[in-house]
């Protein structure tokens, strides 16, 4: 919409609703169209928004507060999740509650100048995100349960705690990787930084070129479950190819990794007689969701915390089904799991190992198998797989992994003994009553699978923009969770100040970083959660770093100095986190600089040297070996 237009509309309400005016400068976009409207001789107050359609909409004279809540998250692109917020909790009783609704989602905070000019447009909304804007609903007398307002209940309770879920349309570009838009603007680009298409696979020209010859052979679905018309040759390719990844007797695709692990943990902890699960308690939800489901006992303990593990082990009876559960690398944290000394608990106290490898599968060991092949580096990278006995992966008894990260698809799995693959295909609901993943689907992940197997160029490149990043970050004083993996948690510990954050970032610099509030992480927690990929370059890191710099600023958040400079009585968890991130947990990379056997002045950040994958031509090699063959360090201590 033109600045004069957004103007018009501001000095219009004002007539009805004045402290706006005195207070709109704190917006970048209002406080230009106020100067620009100053002089405007318009009289009218029709609204042409932008974007392809070009379609206009007329406001009434003088505006009312009734217009501004149907229409006035479009006014400004900032603004429209905190006006959905103030909306819901004012509930527009007045026109003065609207304009109160218009200074808080302007804010103080957006008064930073716009950089280059490059606005966003404003953000679409899921139909959902509306709900929680409207007054409660009147209850209609005599007809039973108030359902309409239970609802709404449940969501001004979300709107409240600052953890209601906000949806920013994102639409990343599969030939200029990691730029993405908003909307349908294709004129503003953005710089995605939280993908989890860790390896940017969904554009390799291999991959689309599998899933393009497929379609056009097979059609876009599958056709039905697997026992009705949706088993077909891809899907049996795939799970061969699993199984070898993982060096397992067999292996079981689903539709998500989440389906994947509710539905195993579901049917082992039903079927195993009285099954005890013994559970990390910064497990992800969907294996929390299947323990749940299984109806068995369940013990958690502290996160990574061996001896706490062992305690419950050894509270348990030995002859009692155990089962325990972890990941390899914690999403929201980075943490990694240790999967050595979980492996000997279990064979100690007679448990089985359930390895969840979502955010490593593609992302570590010399072909990509994850964490657990990572630890045997020199091993898995030299010797012929049919050689290779007793490795840290092969004492793994079921692992669990996703096609939809590294792999860039969507899809996920299990692998394991081929009595345990047959026991969770028999009795899982998820899996058998769920519609087989399109032909194009699975034969685009296998072609990822197979490209990452083959070589460790990107998984390399994508290191070296972690580290990069993370150092550069507490260089600028912003503070971040230390951690071995490709994980970068930059700590906020608030959840309005981490989505406002991310707006800021949004709004003002066009990096899209998405905040990670409750219940994801705990209260006081809060973060942005940054993924580096391969096609990153110096220059984006040092463009995003400057942008966080300016943002901490504006909304004064605290800083590195800030968090070393808090009281260690237990009483800020913020800085208690960062503290031990940083100097009581041993956050030593798993890619060793031997692994990345890279010149040292690209290890030490010294070289200005960019190497860009440029994924749209013919894949060609780096500057550095190949690391399939290469010998790396003898067994890595998790």
């Amino acid at each position: 919409m033109p600045s004069a237009k957004i103007g018009m509309l501001v000095r219009h309400f004002s007539a009805t609703s004045g402290p706006i005016l005195d207070k709109a400068g704190a917006c970048p976009y209002m406080s230009q169209a106020i100067a620009k409207s100053e002089s405007s001789e318009a009289s009218d107050v029709d609204l042409t928004f932008g974007g392809a359609s070009g379609s206009s909409m007329s406001a009434p004279h003088p505006i009312s507060a009734s217009w501004l809540k149907r229409h006035g998250n479009r006014v400004c692109p900032v603004g429209g999740h905190t006006l959905a917020s103030a909306e819901q909790k004012r509930g527009f009783a007045s026109q003065t509650n609207g304009a109160s609704a218009l200074l808080a989602m302007c804010g103080d905070a957006a008064s930073a100048p716009i950089e280059h000019g490059r606005v966003p447009p404003a953000q679409s909304r899921t139909p959902g995100s509306g709900l929680g804007r409207l007054p409660r609903p009147p209850q209609k007398s005599g007809r039973g349960f108030d359902f309409e307002g239970f609802y709404h209940d449940e969501l001004k309770q979300k709107h409240d705690q600052n953890t209601y879920r906000y949806f920013n349309n994102i639409n990343r570009l599969a030939k200029k990787a990691p730029m993405g838009h908003l909307a349908d603007s294709e004129a503003h680009e953005i710089t995605v930084w939280c993908s989890n298409d860790y390896q940017n696979m969904s554009r390799h020209p291999r991959v689309l070129s599998a899933m393009k010859e497929t379609i056009d052979m097979y059609g876009a679905g599958a056709g039905g479950t697997r026992n009705i018309a949706g088993h077909n040759k891809h899907v049996e390719h795939i799970e061969e190819v699993l199984a070898s990844l993982h060096r397992k007797e067999g292996a079981l695709v689903f539709g998500s990794c989440y389906a994947a692990n509710d539905a195993a943990l579901t049917v082992l902890g039903s079927k195993l007689p009285n099954c005890v699960i013994l559970s990390d308690s910064s497990n992800h939800a969907s294996m929390i969701q299947g323990i749940k489901h299984s109806g068995a006992k369940k013990m958690i303990y502290r996160h990574n915390d061996m001896e706490d593990l062992e305690s419950k082990l050894r509270s348990i009876p030995v002859g009692t089904p155990k089962i325990i559960a972890f990941e390899s690398v914690y999403s929201m944290c980075g943490t990694v799991g240790p999967i050595e000394r979980t492996i000997e608990l279990a064979k100690q106290y007679g448990a089985i190992t359930f390895l969840d490898e979502v955010h490593a599968v593609g992302m570590y060991g010399p072909h990509g198998a994850g964490v657990a092949e990572h630890l045997d580096w020199m091993l898995n990278a030299t010797m012929p797989p049919g050689k290779l006995k007793g490795t840290i992966m092969d004492n793994l008894d079921i692992i669990t992994g996703t096609l939809g990260k590294a792999y860039g698809n969507v899809g996920g799995y299990i692998a394991g003994s081929s009595r345990l693959v047959d026991l969770i295909r028999s009795f899982a609901p998820q899996f058998i009553f769920s519609t087989t993943l399109p032909p194009a689907v699975l034969s685009g992940a296998a072609t990822a699978i197979e490209v990452l197997m083959e070589s460790n160029h990107t998984r390399q490149l994508q290191q070296i923009r972690t580290r990069e990043l993370k150092r550069a970050l507490l260089t600028a004083n912003i503070p971040l969770q230390s951690n071995p993996s490709h994980i970068v948690p930059v700590l906020v510990g608030s959840a309005e100040k981490a989505k406002l954050a991310s707006d800021l970032l949004l709004s003002q610099h066009a990096c899209y970083v998405q905040p990670i509030n409750y219940p994801t992480v705990a209260h006081g927690l809060e973060r942005l959660r940054i993924t580096p990929t391969p096609e990153h370059t110096s220059q984006h890191v040092t463009l995003l770093v400057s942008a966080l710099q300016q943002v901490w600023q504006q909304l004064g958040l605290r800083t590195v100095s800030d968090l070393l400079a808090a009281p260690q009585d237990g009483s800020d968890a913020l800085a208690d986190l960062f503290r031990h991130s940083q100097f009581v947990e041993d956050t030593s990379p798993l890619w060793t600089d031997a692994m990345l056997a890279l010149p040292n002045e690209l290890l030490t950040g010294s070289s200005s040297a960019s190497f860009h994958c440029k994924c749209e031509a013919a894949p060609q090699p780096f500057p550095f070996p190949d690391l399939n063959m290469a010998q790396g360090p003898p067994r890595i201590s998790s």
